[in-house]
Order: C-alpha cells, then structure tokens, then sequence
C-alpha cells in the first residue's frame, strides 16, 4: 500500500492556481491562502464554482469524444490533481487500455498526484513546465508511456491563461502539434472576458496576487491557439455548449471558450 507522500518545502502564504481549482473542485489539497483567494474571487463571482464544474464537465466529455475516435493516449498539460473526474477514469471507462501522461510544475500537485496513481502502469505525472515542451517529451513519464508514432489527444485545459503572451502560447501548442502523429486531437478551453468584463477583471486582479497570474482572452484569440489544426462540431464555444450530455448546454454561460481541432 502506498504511504502518503511527504510534501515538498512550498510557499503556503502564496496562492497557487492548481491548488484553488483544487478546492473549487471540493479536492483537499490545497492551503488556507488558496481558499482565502478563491473566496475572494467568488464574492464577486458566486458562480465560479459551477465554471470550474463546467470546465471539469466538458473535460470528460471531450475524452469520451477522443476515445471514440480512437484515441487510447493523452498528454494533459497542467493537469492539475487527478481527483474525481480525471482523465485516466474517464478514458477507462471505454478504453481499460487507456495510457495518460499528466505534466504539472506546483510541487503539492506532483507529489499528491504521485500517490493517487502509485502502482497505475499506464498513468504517470511528470514535474515539469508547460513552456518547455522539449523537456516535457523528453520526461521518462511522458517518453516511455506514450507511442507518438499513433495519435495522442494534447489537453489543455484551463491553464493557458496562465501562460502570458510575452511567452507566445499559439508558438508553444504549434511546437507540441508538431510532434504529434496525424489523427492526434487538441482539445483546449480558455477563460475569457468576453461575457463579464468588470467580474473577470477583479478575478483577474486577485490572480495578480498569486503565483500565476492570469490572462483572460477573446474567443477570436483562443481560435489562434488552435493553429491549422480542424476545429471538430460544434465548433468554439462555451463549455457547456460542446457536445452536451446531463451536464449540458444552460442558458448561462460559464466564461469559458472550448474546442477541440485535430491535427492533419
């Protein structure tokens, strides 16, 4: 039986994006400073919540859509915790063979995720920082789990608002695209403001105060990250509008932009 892992030395006193999401989840791996936060942003936006439950919906959906397209492997970028809703369950419930390579750089994220998936042969988390994707295909969970010679499903999911422009986030996804085999499925969502300028500003502020500050952007900037890849049906739109099932499309909107292209 595996031991719960020993917590890496971390900055408790600062914010963390994974952690907050985390908690917006109902997961237990997060730090007083990461509620306070979070409860900061929700007194100006009481829903939150049910976006951060949107987004984890769509997700699911998006890797039951890939699995049926016959996908069997998936590299998620900031993958966050693999707690309830995760990934390699999601895939394995069509797909036993399923192969998942998570990649997270916050040190309580990798360590607890270690743990949840002690004795997964075909599940690993790899310490690593998105913007490098050199470094994270080069990562034994990553290289020696994934056939990049078949199609993989790339997730992106909630976290390239955490990657500014200064460091070119449409050349970053082209860089992992391009390593891709054809038939391979990017699936992203991004936060916006296009919907609630003043509430995502003052989430935007709070975010200012964390270890990973936040970009909202336009839908016609996040259709630039998806490149030359082909948007699937229905397109780019709202999270709960992307092939909804019992979680699906509301007449509120949850201020996130979803899609998935694929890759020629």
């Amino acid at each position: 039986m595996s031991q719960e892992p020993k917590l890496p030395d971390v900055d408790r006193d600062t914010p963390n994006a994974a952690r907050m999401y985390d908690y917006l989840l109902g997961g237990s791996h997060n730090f007083a400073a990461d509620r306070a936060a979070t409860e900061r942003i929700k007194a100006d936006m009481p829903w939150f919540p049910e976006a951060a439950r949107a987004n984890r919906y769509f997700l699911n959906r998006a890797v039951r859509f890939c699995v049926g397209e016959g996908i069997d492997q998936f590299l998620d970028l900031g993958s966050g915790i693999p707690t309830a809703g995760n990934v390699h369950e999601a895939a394995r419930r069509l797909d036993p063979g399923a192969r998942v390579a998570y990649v997270d750089n916050e040190p309580v994220t990798v360590a607890s995720a270690t743990a949840l998936l002690d004795g997964d042969p075909h599940a690993t988390i790899t310490a690593a920082d998105l913007r490098d994707p050199d470094a994270v295909f080069a990562a034994p969970g990553v290289r020696d789990l994934l056939d990049l010679s078949r199609p993989v499903a790339l997730l992106t999911v909630a976290v390239l608002m955490f990657v500014p422009d200064e460091d070119d986030p449409a050349g970053i996804l082209r860089r992992y695209r391009s390593r891709l085999a054809p038939g391979s499925i990017h699936v992203l969502t991004h936060g916006t403001a296009d919907h609630d300028a003043e509430q995502v500003r003052s989430l935007t502020n709070v975010y200012r105060t964390t270890a990973n500050p936040a970009v909202a952007r336009t839908k016609a900037q996040v259709a630039e990250l998806f490149g030359d890849t082909e948007l699937v049906e229905p397109g780019l739109v709202d999270a709960t509008d992307w092939r909804p099932d019992d979680h699906g499309s509301s007449a509120q909107h949850r201020g996130y932009w979803a899609g998935a292209g694929r890759i020629a």
